[in-house]
């Protein structure tokens, strides 16, 4: 499987990733060593002084520019006083290249951290539609929400149940029990329910209140697990102490009591979330069509998904590229301990240039299929314009200050990372065929992306196999992976 091979990386290309790979901090460490010979600090201990205000405001009162800004952002909210007008007229809201078929309702997630979900279901629905008739519709992101969670509970005791020997203030234990069941997720992880739950139409499982607002049961259900994480260490460390149990006996056991724990997770889930239809319990969906003739179907949520979800490109077929310029391109990535169903498809990235994420997706669109893609959503983004651009605030003109990060350097210092995730259903394309906007569809609507937004702030872009470069494929199939530390940028759950 797989198309025409991804673009040779011509030498510049290989200069400018490896240029971009210094870090800014170190230029300006370079800098600093040079000059060191010429002034000395002003204050010797490293306090800040009023010696360095004296300095500092010398140096305002010689800018009219600075005074300017003083006299307007003391009482303006710079983000609204500093947009540049030149970025809003570039970004228009047109495109030359879009996925034929449109949409609805808007989706909305509201406060929950389900973006992952509802990207996905808007992609599958595309298919859902067109072969319904369908003018309007939505999957149901809580049946999802609701089996995701339930397993993320789960993987979380497997783990505790695994590392039950370290320390409790090891750092991996520790980091494990940050945010043990996060909303978010990655593309692997709704292969893995998609696969094994399937998908069902949301009037069959609509929206309760905590699938749209979370914060409540997942602040309860970490206070549970956490308990139940130090009750299954304790156990281990006295079925331990029993010379006679074997590990196999020892793990029977800590699994059976596992499961009694997780009951009282199912208990605040199904209360708070309602039960779910079981993946080959068969339900009945009575619909119209945008003729106004009355359909109904009758399955399993697990026939649902393979019968309607999609036709040519099965998402189990898929896989995602990132862009990571900190790691060597051309190579198979996995992050430690990161999943959601135990022992399901492992979460996967084939690193490559972020010319090869672009043309991902031009050739998705004009294909006819909207794209999965991961973001960091809000750098130099504003929703009400919807406008996700690098030009898009004159802060530097209105501070007289620098942007120095590279892509690399963001992620290395928690600047930046994977935190939404989104569709691209258009791009605009210039006379010589090189994208210059993206049509990006999230909560509540979309965004014009500049393409210099896409390459410093776009980190994944979901391929099907049959649509990407042979090379790249090779890659993903040979499964020869390097594996990050749980707590790296690329763990990071949209």
């Amino acid at each position: 499987m797989g198309a025409a091979p991804s673009k040779t990386v011509q030498s510049a290309q290989v200069e400018s990733h490896e240029s971009e790979k210094a870090s800014y901090a170190t230029r300006e460490l370079s800098q600093s060593l040079a000059s060191l010979h010429l002034a000395a600090p002003i204050s010797a201990d490293g306090t800040v002084t009023l010696g360095h205000l004296d300095n500092w405001e010398d140096a305002v009162a010689q800018s009219p520019k600075l005074q300017l800004s003083r006299t307007i952002l003391n009482h303006s909210n710079i983000r609204q006083t500093l947009v540049s007008r030149s970025a809003t007229i570039a970004d228009s809201h047109v495109f030359n290249n879009e996925v034929e078929f449109k949409t609805n309702p808007i989706t909305n997630q509201k406060s929950s951290g389900r973006c992952w979900l509802f990207a996905t279901t808007n992609v599958l629905r595309y298919n859902i539609m067109k072969k319904l008739n369908l003018s309007d519709f939505q999957l149901s992101q809580a049946y999802l929400f609701f089996w995701d969670k339930l397993n993320k509970a789960n993987y979380y005791l497997e783990l505790s149940i695994e590392n039950a020997d370290l320390p409790v203030d090891d750092r991996l234990v520790q980091y494990l029990a940050k945010d043990l069941i996060s909303d978010g997720g990655q593309w692997d992880m709704v292969v893995n329910l998609l696969e094994t739950y399937g998908v069902v139409p949301q009037p069959v499982h609509p929206e309760s209140l905590h699938s749209s607002l979370s914060s409540p049961i997942n602040t309860l259900l970490k206070t549970k697990l956490r308990e139940h994480a130090l009750i299954l260490r304790d156990l281990t460390a006295s079925l331990r102490a029993n010379s006679s149990l074997s590990e196999d006996a020892i793990l029977r056991t800590l699994r059976a009591k596992k499961e009694t724990l997780l009951k009282e997770v199912y208990i605040v889930m199904s209360a708070t979330l309602g039960v779910v239809p079981k993946p080959d319990e068969q339900f009945t969906w009575d619909y119209y069509d945008k003729d106004g003739k009355a359909g109904s179907w009758t399955g399993t949520p697990k026939q649902f998904y393979k019968t309607f979800a999609y036709d040519k490109y099965s998402p189990a077929d898929s896989f995602s590229l990132i862009n990571d310029p900190r790691n060597a391109y051309g190579k198979l990535y996995t992050v430690d301990k990161l999943g959601n169903i135990w022992n399901a498809r492992p979460v996967l990235y084939v690193n490559t240039e972020i010319e090869n994420l672009k043309q991902a997706v031009v050739k998705q669109v004009k294909a006819g299929q909207p794209v999965f893609f991961g973001c960091d959503v809000g750098q130099f983004s504003d929703r009400d314009a919807g406008i996700m651009d690098t030009a898009l605030f004159e802060y530097e003109a209105a501070f007289d200050i620098k942007f120095g990060l590279t892509k690399a350097d963001r992620l290395r210092t928690n600047e930046s990372s994977m935190t939404h995730a989104m569709v691209i259903s258009g791009v605009h394309l210039d006379a010589a065929g090189k994208p210059v906007r993206y049509k990006a569809v999230g909560n509540k609507g979309y965004f014009v992306m500049s393409d210099a937004w896409f390459e410093q702030f776009v980190y994944q872009v979901v391929i099907p196999k049959a649509l990407a470069p042979n090379d790249l494929v090779k890659v993903f199939e040979a499964d020869e992976r390097t594996v990050l530390p749980p707590w790296d940028p690329m763990g990071s759950l949209a």
